[in-house]
C-alpha cells in the first residue's frame, strides 16, 4: 500500500475496469477507442435513434475547438463532446462503446477484431519489410552499375 507522506492519507488505487463500467478519465476513453478501427455507430438523442451507420475511426482527440463528426464512412471524435463512456455488450454479445453526454448517446460497436488485425499488420509488416529490402537491392544493383559506365 503506498500512501501519500505529505497529506498522511493513503493514495486509492487507480480503477480497473473490466468490460463493463463507466470510464470517465478522457485518456482512458482515448486508450480504447484509438484501436476501434470499423465501427457501427448508433446516434440517439433523447432515446431516439437519429442516425446510425458504419464508419471508420479516423481520430480520437481532446480539443474544445473542434467538433466530433461522423460523415462520409469516418468518424472523427472529439472526447470532449461527451461527459463519459460506458462498457458493455450490444445485441450478440458484441462489446460497445457508449459515448455519453446528457441527453446524447454514440454507441460504438466494433466490426473488426484486433485479434485478427494484429494478424494482419504483422503480414503486411513483413510483405513491407520484403518490399524494402528488395527496393534496396535494386537501389544498389543500379548504383553499382552507375560506377561501372561512369567511373569518374
Amino acid at each position: 500500500m503506498s500512501y501519500d507522506h505529505s497529506s498522511g492519507s493513503k493514495r486509492s488505487p487507480a480503477p480497473c475496469i473490466v468490460d463493463t463500467g463507466t470510464v470517465v478519465n478522457k485518456q482512458d476513453i482515448q486508450r480504447l477507442l484509438v484501436d476501434l478501427h470499423r465501427v457501427r455507430y448508433i446516434y440517439t438523442q433523447d432515446g431516439s435513434v437519429s442516425s446510425q451507420g458504419e464508419g471508420f475511426v479516423r481520430e480520437v482527440f481532446a480539443d474544445a475547438s473542434r467538433a466530433t463528426l461522423i460523415a462520409n464512412y469516418s468518424l472523427y471524435l472529439n472526447l470532449l463532446s461527451f461527459d463519459y463512456m460506458e462498457l458493455g455488450y450490444a445485441d450478440e454479445n458484441k462489446p460497445c462503446f457508449d459515448l455519453v453526454q446528457e441527453t446524447r448517446q454514440l454507441r460504438l460497436i466494433p466490426l473488426s477484431n484486433p485479434l485478427q488485425d494484429d494478424q494482419s499488420t504483422t503480414l503486411n509488416a513483413a510483405a513491407l519489410e520484403a518490399m524494402v529490402v528488395e527496393v534496396l537491392s535494386a537501389g544498389l544493383d543500379v548504383q553499382t552499375d552507375d560506377e561501372e559506365y561512369f567511373p569518374f
